[in-house]
């Protein structure tokens, strides 16, 4: 596995903006239509012991039939609230649940999940929030 840590990273097919000291692994690229991620907000927590470090907020645009890949966030939990659309989240062993406009799930950290936007007509658009624990892992680890 490679981490890669730029300005602006290439990940199955997709150009996410990330702040340098962001970090992502990943071991293979997709050539499908993906998700397009706007980090929104990135903060060290202040006035708490440092259970969680630091705060990442996202935007995230699902164009009609895309995925983000499966993936994990290590030692951080994901808030995902549908601003636009649906999207369908599932969660590897758990199952899936389909996500309408203004609802939102919360997804532990470590687990294996995707979220699509299954519709061929409507984009889909969430606010991504990911709570992390320990800023010295990469924040997502994309499963080949």
């Amino acid at each position: 596995m490679e981490i890669i840590r730029r300005q602006f990273l290439w990940l199955s097919g997709l150009a996410l903006a990330a702040p340098p000291a962001g970090n992502i692994v990943a071991t293979q690229a997709h050539a499908q239509a993906t998700p397009k991620l706007t980090q929104i907000l990135r903060q060290d927590l202040e006035g708490q012991d440092h259970t969680v470090q630091e705060t990442v907020a996202s935007i995230v645009e699902f164009p009609t039939g895309s995925a983000a890949p499966w993936h994990m966030h290590p030692s951080a939990q994901e808030l995902l609230h549908v601003i636009e659309g649906a999207l369908t989240v599932e969660i590897e062993g758990r199952g899936k649940t389909l996500l309408k406009e203004g609802e939102a799930t919360t997804i532990p950290a470590d687990l294996v999940h995707i979220a699509r936007n299954e519709s061929t007509t409507v984009v889909g658009k969430a606010l991504v929030v990911h709570s992390r624990a320990a800023k010295d892992k990469p924040l997502m680890v994309i499963r080949t």
